[in-house]
């Protein structure tokens, strides 16, 4: 078992920045790919980003890519998304999840992921 906490969300403006961060506890932090994804109201949840478990890959989602950064330190059991330039279309709850993935092309998924966050909201205000 794996459980993650997420932290850093809030309400901040458009044109701003957040940091969250997620923090695991339970079997090895460091065997699992890590992921965020996001749900806004009425829609459903869409992958953001994710990063191999030595934190030498990342992926990202078109809408994001060159504003968000994930990141993960193995050594605190911790994996980051820093948002910048943050748009009223980044409100939503962002979760964090973490999965044995076997390719690649699983980590846009969320149905790969083994375990979640309860999520953290971002509000981008105008």
């Amino acid at each position: 078992q794996v459980q993650l906490v997420e932290s850093g969300g809030g309400l901040v403006q458009a044109g701003g920045s957040l940091r969250l961060s997620c923090s695991a506890s339970g079997r090895a932090f460091s065997n699992y790919a890590m992921g965020w994804f996001r749900q806004a109201p009425g829609k459903a949840r869409e992958f953001v980003a994710a990063i191999n478990w030595s934190g030498g890959s990342t992926w990202y989602a078109d809408s994001v890519k060159g504003r968000f950064t994930i990141s993960r330190d193995n050594t605190k059991n911790t994996v980051y998304l820093r948002m910048n330039s943050l748009k009223i279309g980044d409100t939503a709850v962002y979760y964090c999840a973490a999965g044995g993935l076997a390719s690649e092309q699983e980590v846009f998924e969320d149905y790969n992921y083994d375990y979640w966050g309860q999520g953290t909201q971002v509000t981008v205000s105008s």
